[in-house]
């Protein structure tokens, strides 16, 4: 026991000895976490913009212009009168969306006023009336949306004018209310991200320098144990990553008014089931890996695939259909995943489950491996 408390001690003085260290650990991730909240200006979603053009001027125009000015808590739709003023608005990223309402418009709805049958054999349809729609296909995110909201806008006034009566109508209700904002979804995924590089690289490169300059041949000659040698290693980077988290929250809480919905013990449950995970990857890597300058690489080649493909900085659901199975078995985006629901759902044990069990495993599998892989020399 006292081997373990001065290994343990040893290792967390070395972290606080070690400048580099304390920056990349802890004020690095702060400084992560401010510059996205300050960038993105704490806000909540996509802001969309257009321009309304009434080319016809007549009273069928202006109540279409109502409607669709009627939508400017979720658009906003300013009324222009130069059509190449606000296509070029359009182009240069100014809006993302230019209605044209077009002359003959009141005259086309007039010819569907009549409450007579058409035989669609022997008398021709009206022509129907048209509203004419210039987006930007550089950026069709936005732009499908704003399509979509001017698309319900104009079925509901063809309906209305056509004395449509719905049959079946949809009640929705909404169970949950979250209000996110992408900072919300950041900041767990940066905790999993900093989980993952301190433990799988820091461990990695660390080993792998005390075997080249013979620190563990020396540590084998004496009674220490490697059991003990590994528990103190553990401890020191559950403390250490204890801190970050801990920092990380405060500061996304005090600015940029983050939260931790759940417990906060289930939260440091996933802390230290990362820590024991990514650890046992930066054993094996130390193991296989012949020099400090070696271990960098090899550690890079495994973490930087799981830092973009698991879940850190934008949804799983968001990437290719054929990755989707692939990337699921990462560990890193069961962290990230459970360290979101905790955090912003405040998701409890009977829910993460899975994530409980599948980290586990990972931690298990990988430790056995690194254990039979481990050399002193």
């Amino acid at each position: 026991m006292k081997a373990y408390i001065h290994l343990t001690l040893a290792q967390l003085l070395m972290f606080a000895r070690n400048r580099q260290v304390l920056f990349w650990s802890l004020l690095f991730p702060v400084f992560f976490v401010a510059m996205i909240g300050f960038f993105l200006g704490n806000g909540s979603g996509i802001s969309l913009s257009g321009a309304l053009i009434d080319e016809d001027n007549s009273p069928g125009s202006r109540e279409l212009i109502r409607s669709l000015q009627q939508m400017n808590t979720v658009i906003e739709l300013n009324e222009q009168y130069d059509k190449e003023a606000a296509l070029k608005e359009l182009k240069q990223g100014d809006r993302h969306i230019v209605v044209v309402v077009p002359k003959g418009y009141q005259e086309l709805l007039s010819m569907h006023e009549s409450s007579e049958y058409v035989d669609p054999v022997f008398m021709t349809t009206p022509e129907v009336a048209t509203v004419k729609a210039y987006y930007d296909e550089t950026n069709m995110t936005t732009s499908q949306i704003a399509l979509s909201i001017l698309s319900q806008v104009v079925d509901g006034v063809s309906k209305q004018l056509a004395n449509y009566s719905p049959v079946v109508i949809v009640d929705a209700s909404a169970v949950q209310s979250l209000h996110l904002k992408y900072i919300d979804f950041l900041v767990p995924g940066i905790l999993a991200m900093m989980i993952m590089s301190n433990n799988l690289n820091g461990v990695a490169g660390q080993i792998a320098s005390w075997r080249e300059r013979g620190i563990l041949r020396r540590m084998q000659s004496t009674t220490l144990t490697a059991a003990t040698f590994i528990a103190a290693q553990i401890t020191a980077r559950l403390v250490m990553n204890g801190l970050q988290v801990l920092i990380v929250v405060v500061v996304g809480s005090t600015f940029f008014d983050t939260q931790v919905n759940g417990s906060w013990l289930l939260l440091g449950l996933f802390v230290a089931l990362g820590t024991l995970t990514f650890m046992s990857f930066g054993f094996i890597i130390a193991s296989l890996a012949k020099t400090p300058e070696s271990a960098g690489p090899i550690a890079g080649f495994v973490s930087y695939p799981m830092l973009f493909l698991g879940g850190v900085f934008f949804p799983i659901k968001e990437m290719p259909q054929f990755l989707q199975p692939v990337v699921k078995l990462l560990p890193i985006s069961h962290l990230t995943a459970a360290m979101r629901q905790v955090m912003n759902v405040g998701a409890d044990l009977s829910a993460l489950w899975p994530e409980v069990a599948l980290l586990a495993g990972w931690m298990v599998a990988a430790f056995a491996l690194s254990s039979y892989l481990f050399k002193w020399e």
